[in-house]
């Protein structure tokens, strides 16, 4: 999930959601409970964001550096969006999800969501999740496809990693539940992250999954899954080796059009 950019970055100042967002979200919310996408890349709720992730992701080496985050939301890019919001409560913030929306499939990839500890089971990441699509359907003009992820799956992690999530609080099986319940489901393709495993090699313990904008949506075509991967891969790999790896990930699927979305629990 780590992104290498190499570029200066200029400031741009931090607004709050939209108006077409805020009317979007309107009745939603907590009164005391503010939903902020953040766009100034020294908004203090940048660092909160990033101290919140590390503290509740049992892999902190897998997390998107506060640096990477403010170039993100410094630099434009072609064909790519990136996006911040956090949810917060007299200043303290609760919860956060970074995402990406990308133009030419017409979808977001997330990066991570979460929340802290304390704010646990009080519906943050549902209003993070409902956020997330507006902001991403204000982007594209239109209605995305969906939002894809990807999640360590629990069966894949060895008992080293299962005690590391238990020492920050979390657990894999339940994080799948939630996923599920926000509307999540697994694509049925091998699925590797290219480099950050052992000895700079694929991650492979991870599951890509997708959560339609429509209801009732049972598969989604090869194509979508193989050009949205090459653009989420492209900053962090490069052009040719991010359309190398997802010639690659097409392989896998040995000329089958369509790719199940199966339930996570």
């Amino acid at each position: 999930m780590c992104f290498a950019f190499a570029h200066s970055y200029f400031l741009h100042s931090s607004f709050y959601i939209s108006s077409s967002l805020l009317f979007y979200l309107s009745g939603k919310l907590n009164c005391s409970m503010e939903i902020r996408r953040i766009t100034n890349p020294i908004d203090p709720a940048v660092t909160a964001f990033v101290n919140m992730q590390n503290s509740v992701y049992f892999d902190p080496d897998a997390l998107i550096p506060a640096g990477a985050i403010r170039m993100m939301l410094s630099i434009p890019m072609t064909g790519r969006k990136n996006f911040l919001i956090v949810a917060e409560e007299d200043g303290k913030l609760l919860g956060g999800v970074i995402f990406h929306y990308l133009k030419k499939p017409n979808v977001g990839f997330s990066s991570f969501m979460g929340t802290s500890l304390e704010a646990r089971g009080k519906g943050v990441g549902r209003k993070l999740h409902e956020a997330r699509f507006a902001a991403l359907d204000e982007a594209a003009g239109r209605k995305v496809e969906g939002v894809f992820l990807d999640s360590v799956a629990p069966e894949r992690l060895t008992q080293e990693e299962l005690e590391a999530e238990r020492r920050v609080g979390s657990d894999p099986v339940v994080r799948k539940d939630v996923f599920q319940h926000l509307g999540f489901r697994k694509v049925a393709i091998r699925y590797e992250q290219p480099v950050g495993g052992p000895d700079g090699g694929p991650v492979t313990n991870m599951d890509l999954l997708f959560c339609p904008h429509e209801n009732n949506v049972d598969s989604i075509p090869t194509d979508l899954v193989v050009e949205t991967m090459q653009a989420y891969w492209m900053p962090w790999l490069g052009p040719i080796a991010a359309k190398h790896h997802a010639k690659i990930l097409k392989t896998w699927v040995k000329g089958e059009k369509m790719l199940r979305l199966e339930a996570l629990v």
